[in-house]
């Protein structure tokens, strides 16, 4: 029994772990990228909060694949008259990163 709850500590100290490390790694890729010129984690900058985007794509089955797509080609009319342009510095794998994590904010 000690042994079966030592497994589950690990398994869940791993996924906790595993969280944190996604969330440093998406923060700092966002400053990275330089998205936090125009977005910040809770408040409306000139694009939406990223707790807002993830609010509003919660329970999407295609929120990811959408948003990989709007990070990389730029996108207008979802949250307003001020576009989102494209980022061409940002590649495939560091979009589905950034996307992730957006979606990870509450």
């Amino acid at each position: 029994m000690k042994r079966h709850l030592m497994m589950v500590g690990v398994v869940l100290a791993s996924a906790f772990a595993s969280q944190a490390a996604m969330a440093d790694a998406g923060l700092d890729l966002a400053k990275a990228k330089n998205c936090m010129a125009c977005h910040t984690v809770a408040t409306k900058l000139v694009g939406p909060a990223y707790k807002d985007v993830a609010a509003k794509y919660a329970g999407q089955k295609d929120a990811e694949a959408k948003l990989v797509t709007k990070v990389m080609k730029g996108g207008s009319g979802v949250w307003g008259a001020i576009p989102m342009p494209a980022n061409p510095q940002v590649n495939d794998a560091e979009a589905k990163t950034l996307v992730k994590w957006v979606l990870s904010q509450k």
